[in-house]
C-alpha cells in the first residue's frame, strides 16, 4: 500500500516533536522520578480539556512543573523533547474545586497548536481515555495497575498485562468517472451538514476491503482504484483514521437506513458555491474529513 505523490500532508494530529523514549518506561520509579524534578513538564487534562494560554498571539498548552498531587494522580509518560526535558500528563477529572482555568478541547484548539504541544495533547488524550475505559482485567476482572509510565495495566490477580487500544477507521473520499465527489450526512448531524463516509476496519479484514465493504453498505456504490493517502490519531476515544480516494464504479445511492440521512454527489463548483453561501457545512479543519475534501478540492475554502 504505498503513499502516492498527492499525499495529504500537515494533518493537524499527526504532528510531533517529542521523542516518546520508549526505553525509559520500563524504569525502576520513572513517574517518582520524574515528579521530583521541577524541570518536567506537567499537562493536567481535565474531563479531556487542557489549560490554554495565549503566547505570541498564538494558543499554548500552558505545562507547568509538578505538583506533590501528581504522584496519587493516574499519570503518563509522554516522552522527552530536543533538550531531554520530559512530559507527563495527569487526569485531574476528579479533582473537586472550582476551577478558574481557561480549559479548551483538543477539537477547540488542536490546528492552532504548534507541533510538540499538538503532539502532546493527542497522546495524552488517547492515552487517559484507555485507562479510563480499560480499568478491569478483562480476563478476571480483577482491577488492573498502570505501569511503566502509563504505558501498560497488569493485572495482580493472574500477572497479565494489558496494553493501549488504537482502534482503525477507513475514511474515503469517493470520486465518480465525472470527477463528482460522494458527501453524506448521518441521521444525529445537523440538516446540509456532510461529511465524506468512514467505519471501523472489521477483524480479518484489509484497511482497503474496509473501504469497499463501507461505501457499499452504506450508499450501495462499488468502489475501485483505492489508494492510501494519509493518517492521523484521532483520541475521541481512541481511532486511528486512514485516508483514502477510491473511485465509483456506479452512482445511483442505496442509503443504509439508520445510518446515512442523505448522500449526494457534488461538483467542485456546486460544493465551493454553497460553502461561500453559507448553505452547507463540512468538517471542521482539525479532521482527517476536512484534508480529503480540500485535497479533492485543490484548494482551502474559507470557511472554518
Amino acid at each position: 500500500m504505498g503513499r502516492p505523490p498527492e499525499s495529504l500532508r500537515n494533518l493537524s494530529l499527526s504532528r510531533t516533536a517529542l521523542d516518546r523514549a520508549a526505553h525509559r518506561r520500563a524504569d525502576p520509579g520513572l513517574l517518582d522520578q520524574l515528579f521530583s524534578d521541577p524541570a518536567t513538564r506537567v499537562l493536567a487534562v481535565v474531563d479531556g480539556s487542557a489549560e490554554v494560554l495565549q503566547q505570541d498571539g498564538h494558543p499554548a498548552l500552558a505545562l507547568r512543573s509538578p505538583l506533590p498531587t501528581d504522584r496519587t494522580a493516574l499519570a503518563v509518560f509522554l516522552g522527552e523533547d530536543g533538550d531531554g526535558t520530559a512530559y507527563v500528563a495527569v487526569d485531574e477529572t476528579a479533582a473537586d474545586s472550582a476551577d478558574a482555568r481557561d480549559l479548551r478541547t483538543l477539537r477547540q484548539v488542536g490546528v492552532e497548536l504548534d507541533d510538540r504541544d499538538a503532539g502532546v495533547m493527542t497522546t495524552a488524550l488517547g492515552l487517559l481515555n484507555w485507562h479510563r475505559a480499560h480499568g478491569h482485567c478483562p480476563r478476571c476482572g480483577t482491577a488492573t495497575q498502570p505501569q511503566q509510565g502509563g504505558w501498560i495495566r497488569r493485572c495482580p490477580a493472574d500477572g497479565s498485562e494489558h496494553y493501549p487500544r488504537t482502534d482503525p477507521a477507513v475514511i474515503m473520499a469517493v470520486v465518480d468517472d465525472d470527477g463528482r465527489l460522494l458527501l453524506a450526512r448521518g441521521p444525529q448531524w445537523a440538516e446540509r451538514r456532510y461529511s465524506v463516509l468512514a467505519g471501523f476496519v472489521e477483524p480479518g479484514e484489509s484497511l482497503e476491503a474496509a473501504v469497499a465493504r463501507e461505501v457499499r453498505e452504506e450508499v450501495g456504490v462499488r468502489v475501485t482504484d483505492v489508494r492510501f493517502l494519509g493518517n492521523q490519531p484521532w483520541p475521541f476515544p481512541s481511532s486511528l483514521m486512514l485516508g483514502f480516494t477510491a473511485r465509483a464504479l456506479d452512482t445511483e445511492l442505496v442509503l443504509q437506513d439508520g445510518e446515512i440521512a442523505e448522500a449526494r454527489w457534488v461538483t467542485r463548483e456546486e460544493l465551493l458555491g454553497e460553502l461561500a453561501a453559507g448553505t452547507t457545512g463540512i468538517p471542521p479543519r482539525l479532521s482527517i474529513a476536512r484534508s480529503l475534501i480540500e485535497h479533492w478540492l485543490g484548494q482551502a475554502p474559507p470557511v472554518p
